[in-house]
């Protein structure tokens, strides 16, 4: 299929300078084909497709062929998680959540007052939660204004939140970084084979294997992150504190706290578990909590969680690692004192216990900082 794009040219002085300056033969009109050809997607079951092509190339031409590009319109009057009422408030965290957008004071903020990346992954949860069972949500310029890092991030986020729904995506793109992230069913170019579907096991591969570093650090590193945690900012500094990084970039932290009783001598908790908002969406929370929980199990401790995030605590919930604990789902009206100023309790919370294996070799990184640093022993690498 082709698309003809025909504009009848305005005639002015500056018309004229391009016409004695360059080799126009045509000074009516301006014309454009876009080339392409998605029959074969109506023989197949799909969850997303993705057009892609350089800038010009024709995307927003045929995405615009295939329907309503999906929109979205933030009251700045609110806090980003009003503007979804047509949800329950428990299903808007939920959706926020999926997209990656999970750190729960920015649910408080007006949109205006949200990074980039924040923005867009806003604008992604309001398309995708606003389109019904039968709707296929088409996205322009896809990841086109986010630092490549959110754009891997937030690509693995949607995907699995389309698929989990069984819903339909197709998004227009001039970024090739995203495919391996976004595991399109089918891609589509304008600039190649006249715009023909293309399909293949390799746009279905697994996504791209992290390597994460693991650092002890002192509790000021605490610092970079306590801002997106939705419980109390500051922590003790007798906690434990786990700085994992991509390469130089630090990316999230857990913190571990001894919370020994006369039944449970051994027992330790895991007081926080934060993912910085660029790299939220793609699983590290659940991987740099369980690594910390198992290699405090490896010393011998008994490790507990408890969580109101409804991603971290429904993955235990459905987790073997994972066992509940007496107090799981139950409402308190206790307090919570750890760190330092004592706040009352009002929520259900998942609360489990770690029944998972221990991961040896890490032995050194639950040291004392000052014994670690005598062994200088302070960057072991860890492979998620």
């Amino acid at each position: 299929m082709k698309i003809k794009l025909k504009n009848s040219i305005k005639n002015d002085k500056y018309t004229e300078y391009v016409y004695n300056s360059f080799d126009i033969q045509d000074r009516e009109h301006t014309e454009t084909e876009v080339s392409f050809n998605l029959s074969e997607a109506k023989k197949f079951d799909w969850n997303i497709g993705v057009i892609y092509g350089s800038s010009g190339s024709g995307k927003t031409t045929i995405l615009k062929q295939m329907g309503r590009l999906a929109s979205s319109v933030f009251d700045g009057n609110k806090s980003l998680i009003s503007n979804f009422d047509w949800l329950e408030p428990n299903e808007a965290s939920r959706l926020l959540s999926s997209m990656g957008l999970s750190s729960v004071p920015t649910w408080l903020r007006p949109f205006h007052l949200l990074s980039n990346g924040e923005q867009f992954r806003a604008e992604l949860a309001y398309k995708v939660g606003k389109a019904s069972g039968s709707d296929v949500i088409l996205i322009d310029e896809f990841t086109s204004v986010v630092d490549r890092d959110v754009a891997k991030s937030m690509s693995f986020a949607i995907q699995k939140y389309i698929r989990r729904h069984n819903k339909r995506l197709i998004v227009a793109s001039c970024h090739y970084d995203v495919m391996e992230w976004l595991t399109p069913d089918w891609i589509c170019s304008p600039q190649k084979n006249e715009g023909s579907l293309e399909r293949g096991q390799w746009l279905r591969q697994s996504r791209p294997e992290i390597e994460l570093s693991v650092s002890r650090v002192e509790s000021d590193t605490w610092d970079l992150f306590k801002k997106h945690h939705y419980l109390t900012q500051e922590c003790k500094k007798s906690f434990g504190y786990l700085l994992f990084s991509i390469g130089k970039k630090p990316v999230g932290m857990c913190v571990y706290k001894p919370q020994g009783t006369g039944a449970v001598p051994n027992g330790y908790a895991l007081a926080r578990t934060v993912i910085l908002p660029d790299y939220q969406g793609m699983g590290l929370g659940v991987c740099i909590s369980n690594f910390t929980s198992s290699i405090l199990v490896n010393m011998g401790k008994r490790v507990y969680t408890k969580t109101i995030s409804p991603a971290l605590g429904e993955y235990r919930e459905n987790s073997d690692l994972f066992k509940p604990t007496s107090k799981n789902r139950k409402k308190r009206n206790d307090h919570n004192s750890d760190g330092g100023a004592k706040v009352r309790l009002s929520r259900s919370s998942y609360c489990h216990e770690y029944i998972g294996k221990g991961l040896s070799g890490y032995e050194n990184i639950l040291l004392p900082i000052k014994e670690m640093r005598e062994l200088k022993n302070n960057n072991l690498k860890l492979e998620l």
